[in-house]
């Protein structure tokens, strides 16, 4: 499990759209995405989805990691995921 650390500048997000979905995203700047995601300008699936709420994020030092991660968390359940977010 990484380490948080929020000045690295690799990000991995876990949003909550309005209609109960979970969207699992990559940025470097969650603040700005995640604005993004509730002005329906992000993420195609989040559009018609707001608003969004996020509900986890981890730090990576180097995209790689990065992008493993969001890729791992994609491949979650919804019952993982709401682990992961502290939701079971």
């Amino acid at each position: 499990m990484p380490t948080p650390n929020q000045n690295s500048p690799h990000h991995v997000y876990v949003i909550e759209c309005a209609d109960g979905t979970f969207y699992t995203g990559y940025t470097t700047d969650v603040e700005r995405r995640v604005a993004e995601h509730d002005a329906g300008e992000g993420a195609k699936y989040t559009r018609g989805r707001t608003p969004v709420t996020l509900r986890h994020v981890e730090s990576f030092d180097s995209k790689s990691a990065a992008m493993s991660r969001e890729h791992a968390i994609k491949s979650l359940t919804r019952a993982e995921k709401e682990e992961l977010i502290g939701d079971a």
